[in-house]
């Protein structure tokens, strides 16, 4: 597992813990709570999980102090699950 997966699963577990940004979450994926450990296999996926802290700079800001996480661990995890065709994402 890369270092960009590891920082998208903690998101995700994060995630799992918030509830309310959980159904967010999940509502803008189509993803259900039961399926959830399955997607976490698809890097495709992870993208998403981290696309979806970093289009919320307080949410974002939020793991990193509940986590002990960089910001710039976050940045470089969605740069590198993101693809070079994705470089507007930021």
């Amino acid at each position: 597992m890369t270092r960009a997966e590891e920082t998208a699963i903690a998101v995700l577990t994060w995630l799992a813990n918030e509830p309310e940004l959980l159904g967010r979450f999940l509502a803008l994926t189509g993803t259900d709570a039961s399926s959830l450990r399955h997607a976490a296999a698809d890097p495709g996926f992870l993208a998403g999980v981290v696309d979806f802290l970093m289009g919320h700079e307080p949410t974002l800001l939020s793991f990193c102090a509940a986590t002990g996480t960089p910001p710039e661990d976050v940045v470089r995890a969605h740069m590198v699950l993101s693809g070079p065709d994705n470089p507007g994402d930021l």
